[in-house]
């Protein structure tokens, strides 16, 4: 089997997608794989739309991790409400090696990204949009290219690259994976953006064995589920101890 290819990110990068497609999940794995080898991992959440599984659910996991999070005031921690923190402003302007933006489903979502124009300009930005497949609405590739064009529109910023986030839930197996990866490949392809890269629960990464994927492969252990189910146990190396890691439940 080759070696996997690693995930390269730097300064701001941004994740959007249509609801329902993942990406909260997607951006609270990427911080944890990322913090591996970046000394300062940073991550805001500007979910202002949906009130259920946002990045914030994870806080204290993440915290655990020495993951800086930037969240809504605390009067308004689970409220359905449009407030954003002046400390996002800032965070942005000086972002440190990466700063991630978990933003809302769908161009609603992303209108949030146009308010903070003053914020950006001057930095390079990587927007990256999560396709799910197995989704209404992204389930070709002139779903995916229309869904690019309208939260392109509201954010007032250009993606850069997809994430391929195939599943079907507890039903995904690898050949779920294997065809997400055909389907983000030729969305690639058809766009002219690279594939950043692709996601793959970490019970299957195994399972793909010498399967050719010219992307890296972000493993996923789902820590946004609902009340009955239990988030998966994550452990990720601690660079403050040479060979210790931190198990979090």
């Amino acid at each position: 089997m080759r070696a996997p290819l690693a995930i390269q990110l730097q300064g701001i990068v941004v994740i959007v997608g249509n609801y329902g497609s993942g990406k909260t999940e997607v951006a609270i794995n990427l911080a944890l794989a990322c913090r591996r080898a970046e000394a300062h991992v940073r991550v805001i959440d500007l979910d202002l739309v949906n009130p259920y599984f946002r990045t914030r659910e994870a806080r204290y996991l993440l915290k655990a991790h020495d993951i800086e999070l930037i969240l809504p005031p605390a009067p308004y921690l689970h409220a359905d409400l449009p407030v954003l923190s002046p400390a996002v402003s800032g965070a942005i302007r000086s972002p440190g090696p990466l700063t991630i933006l978990d933003v809302g489903g769908d161009d609603v979502g992303a209108t949030v990204l146009a308010s903070l124009a003053d914020a950006f300009r001057g930095h390079t930005i990587d927007m990256l949009q999560v396709v799910n497949p197995n989704r209404p609405n992204t389930d070709s590739v002139a779903g995916c290219q229309a869904m690019r064009i309208e939260i392109e529109t509201a954010a007032q910023l250009a993606v850069t690259g997809w994430i391929g986030n195939a599943h079907l839930m507890e039903e995904t197996s690898p050949d779920t994976i294997v065809a997400g990866y055909g389907f983000a490949s030729e969305l690639s392809r058809a766009s002219g953006l690279p594939l950043s890269f692709i996601t793959a629960p970490m019970a299957l990464v195994g399972s793909l064995g010498d399967e050719a994927f010219d992307c890296p492969v972000l493993p996923i252990q789902r820590q946004l589920v609902p009340p009955w189910l239990l988030a998966e146990k994550i452990t990720v190396p601690d660079s403050r101890t040479p060979g210790g890691a931190t198990d979090i439940g």
